[in-house]
C-alpha cells in the first residue's frame, strides 16, 4: 500500500496563534508510515500570528525527517528586515528517490478588489518500486475565484503538458547534461490545499475531460473512495461550521487503484486537517 499526506500546516500555527514546530513534526511522526507528505504553508522567516518570531521551517523538517528526501518551492521570497528573507511556499517530503523536481509559478491575475498572494505547485516525478509516479503538491488562491479559477486551468495545462512528454520523450542531447532526456510519469497524483468547496466551480473545471485521448483527466480520490458519500471536511473542525478545503486527485490510470482516503480529525493547531490518501502499490 502506498500512503500520501497533504496537510496545511498554516505555518506549524500553535492553537493559540503561535509556531509550535514541535507539534506539527511530532503529527507527521504519527504518519511514519507514509510514503509521501505534502505539506503547504510552511514558512521561514515570517513572525506567527502572535508576533513570536518565525523560524525556518523548511530546514526543520528536513532534519527532523531524515528518511525522506525533501524538495520545497517558493510562492513568496520577500525581504525582511536586517537584510533577512522572508519565504513561504510547499515542501515535499518522499522516501523514494526524486527523478525530477519542477517549480511551477501559478497564474496571479490583477484582481484589486480582495487580497492575494502568489500562488505555487511542486512536481516531483518519483522512482517507486511499481514505477514513476508524479506527485503535485498545490496551494491555490484563498480570496479571489478570478485567480483561483485561473490557476486551476494551469494544473490542466500542466497535466497535458506532462501526459505528453509521458507519452512520447523528447530526444536527449546527452546522458549527463541539462538536456538529458528525463523522464516524465504518466501515473500522477495531484494533491494540496485548493480553497474551494466540493461541486463549486474551480472544483468542476479541474476535473473537466479532454478533448484529446493522450491526456488523463483528473479525478477526486474522496469520489472514487467513498462515491455515496460527501467529502468530510477538512477545515474548520472545532468550529460551528467546518467545510472542505483539501483534496487528493489521481489521474485516470490510478483511480482503480485508490484504497481510501481519510482525514484525521484529531489533529490541533492548523485548521485544516491531515488527509491521507491510500493507493495500492
Amino acid at each position: 500500500m502506498r500512503k500520501i499526506v497533504t496537510w496545511n500546516i498554516q505555518s506549524a500555527r500553535s492553537h493559540d496563534g503561535g509556531t509550535d514546530i514541535e507539534h506539527a513534526i511530532a503529527t507527521l511522526a504519527r504518519f511514519s508510515d507514509a510514503d509521501i507528505l505534502c505539506l503547504q504553508e510552511v514558512a521561514d522567516g515570517f513572525p506567527a500570528r502572535d508576533g513570536s518570531p518565525g523560524i525556518d521551517q523548511f530546514a526543520a523538517f528536513a532534519t527532523a525527517l531524515p528518511g525522506y528526501h525533501a524538495n520545497t518551492a517558493l510562492a513568496l521570497d520577500v525581504a525582511g528586515p536586517d537584510s533577512t528573507r522572508r519565504r513561504l511556499g510547499c515542501m515535499t517530503l518522499s522516501r523514494y528517490p526524486v527523478v525530477q523536481a519542477l517549480r511551477h509559478s501559478l497564474p496571479w491575475a490583477s484582481d484589486p478588489a480582495v487580497p492575494s498572494m502568489p500562488r505555487i505547485a511542486l512536481e516531483l516525478t518519483l522512482d517507486t518500486p511499481s514505477g514513476l509516479l508524479r506527485v503535485v503538491n498545490a496551494h491555490l488562491e484563498y480570496f479571489s475565484e478570478i485567480q483561483r479559477l485561473a490557476q486551476a486551468e494551469q494544473l490542466r495545462a500542466l497535466q497535458r503538458e506532462a501526459s505528453l512528454h509521458a507519452r512520447a520523450p523528447r530526444a536527449g542531447l546527452d546522458k549527463d547534461g541539462p538536456f538529458a532526456a528525463i523522464p516524465r510519469a504518466l501515473d500522477a497524483v495531484l494533491v494540496g490545499d485548493f480553497n474551494m468547496l466540493p461541486g463549486s466551480p474551480t472544483w468542476h473545471a479541474l476535473q473537466q475531460s479532454f478533448d484529446d485521448a493522450a491526456t488523463e483527466a483528473w479525478h477526486d480520490a474522496w469520489q472514487l473512495a467513498h462515491p455515496a458519500q460527501a467529502h468530510a471536511p477538512t477545515v474548520g473542525l472545532r468550529t460551528t461550521e467546518p467545510f472542505t478545503f483539501d483534496y487528493a486527485f489521481v489521474s485516470a490510470g490510478l483511480a482503480p487503484r485508490v484504497r481510501g482516503v481519510h482525514v484525521d480529525g484529531t489533529v490541533t493547531g492548523s485548521d485544516h486537517q491531515p488527509l491521507l490518501l491510500e493507493l495500492d502499490a
